[in-house]
């Protein structure tokens, strides 16, 4: 997606499928969104072709309160606008951590927020510093890298270690998670997006599956996958589908996300040089750096949520049952909000984007998100003096995640 400012060009939105991967690659969604924001902040989409209709909600303050409003907006039927008929039932309701609401959805995140604490998150600097030079030592060495693909594989290698997955099963199971976002993108689909689905969701699967299969029955490690198969759901053990399905929704969260804010860190300092010359000369910003940088990337696009009740916004009656997309990358530009929301500024103060969502369902990878975003922004700033970008990013075909496919760089060294 266009990390785009204004001035923008009129988006005649009326005849945009707002499903469509591929309006969100090769146009402009921050030209829709403000004039959705000014114009019509409560906008029911109708994609046509039988398919159910759906709210867009793109004001801050809009987004803030139905996240936070589990009792009027559930996420019992699903998160995601995907290919799939919105009017169906979530196969995986009340049994995927992001499927659920309170307060079953607090019985599976506890035992998983106990195992995310920034202690236990602290624990992992040496082997992400590690991770980040690692792929910052080639994109140096080369006169022209694809900071992509290596990002790619940064928050899959640490969460594979939390998680316990044997190392030799990260690169595929990277491309796995991405397919499951990017079913018609062109470099990830298998030519038909029911059948790309199907296929990484039946990979994914049986990977998690492989990886249970191998523990005991008492095992007593603190890796994520061992956490799960410890855990009780209704005084009860959770079920092997429900340790599959929590499986795949953390590693989905950290793989489809981080990369792409990674990618947007590097761009930045190519195109704001003097902001990361002050984080070098000031590394008490560099903290709000990595803030501000989430704002500007906003790599998780929306979220969905289905009215449990009618709900009047703005003067428009969203009827009970009705599914309501809210659109994070929006909220995080909406001028009510943010000051100045098209400048990327390392000193905004304060910050309170949505990036990883709010309420009950604010991301439970958040910490560690945002304790190896700082690793590697001060890696980045010790091995690199300038970036430049040298050809045109190419943008991910996804509703969902606002990503890079490639992005060639150059870096200049710190001598």
């Amino acid at each position: 997606m266009l990390l785009s400012t204004p001035p923008f060009q009129h988006v005649p939105f009326e005849d945009k499928d707002l499903l469509d991967s591929s309006f969100y690659a090769l146009n402009d969604a921050h030209a829709l969104w403000a004039h959705l924001r000014d114009t019509q902040p409560a906008y029911r989409c109708d994609p046509g072709d039988g398919r159910e209709a759906f709210w867009v909600i793109t004001r801050y303050n809009d987004v803030d309160r139905i996240l936070r409003d589990y009792e009027s907006f559930s996420s019992r039927r699903g998160t995601m606008l995907c290919i799939v008929d919105l009017s169906m039932p979530d196969i995986a309701s009340d049994e995927m951590m992001p499927d659920t609401d309170p307060p079953r959805h607090r019985q599976l995140r506890e035992p998983l927020n106990r195992a995310l604490t920034p202690r236990v998150v602290a624990r992992q600097e040496s082997a992400i510093r590690t991770l980040a030079r690692d792929l910052l030592r080639p994109a140096i060495e080369k006169n022209e890298f694809d900071i992509v693909q290596a990002a790619l594989m940064f928050p899959m290698s640490f969460t594979g270690l939390l998680m316990g997955i044997r190392p030799e099963k990260w690169k595929r199971m990277s491309e796995l998670t991405t397919m499951t976002i990017a079913y018609d993108d062109p470099d990830y689909s298998l030519g038909d997006p029911v059948m790309t689905l199907r296929q990484a969701h039946h990979e994914l699967f049986a990977s998690f599956q492989d990886e249970v299969s191998r523990r005991p029955q008492d095992d007593e490690r603190d890796d994520l996958i061992s956490i799960l198969q410890r855990m009780d759901l209704d005084e009860n053990p959770l079920s092997e589908r429900q340790i599959m399905l929590n499986c795949y929704a953390l590693l989905l969260g950290a793989n489809v996300t981080t990369p792409h804010v990674i990618c947007t860190m590097v761009q930045m300092m190519g195109q704001h040089p003097d902001q990361f010359d002050r984080l070098r000369q000031d590394p008490q910003l560099r903290r709000n750096a990595v803030q501000e940088i989430l704002r500007w990337s906003s790599p998780a696009s929306h979220f969905m949520r289905y009215a449990t009740r009618d709900v009047d916004i703005h003067g428009c009656t969203i009827r009970a049952g009705e599914p309501v997309s809210v659109w994070l990358g929006s909220a995080n530009r909406d001028e009510r909000a943010f000051p100045d929301p098209y400048k990327f500024d390392i000193t905004r103060r304060p910050n309170r984007h949505l990036a990883f969502g709010v309420g009950p369902h604010y991301c439970i990878g958040s910490g560690l998100a945002t304790f190896a975003l700082g690793i590697f922004l001060d890696e980045l700033l010790e091995s690199v003096q300038h970036c430049e970008q040298v050809a045109p990013a190419q943008h991910l075909h996804s509703n969902f995640v606002a990503g890079f496919k490639h992005m060639p760089i150059r870096f200049t060294p710190r001598k």
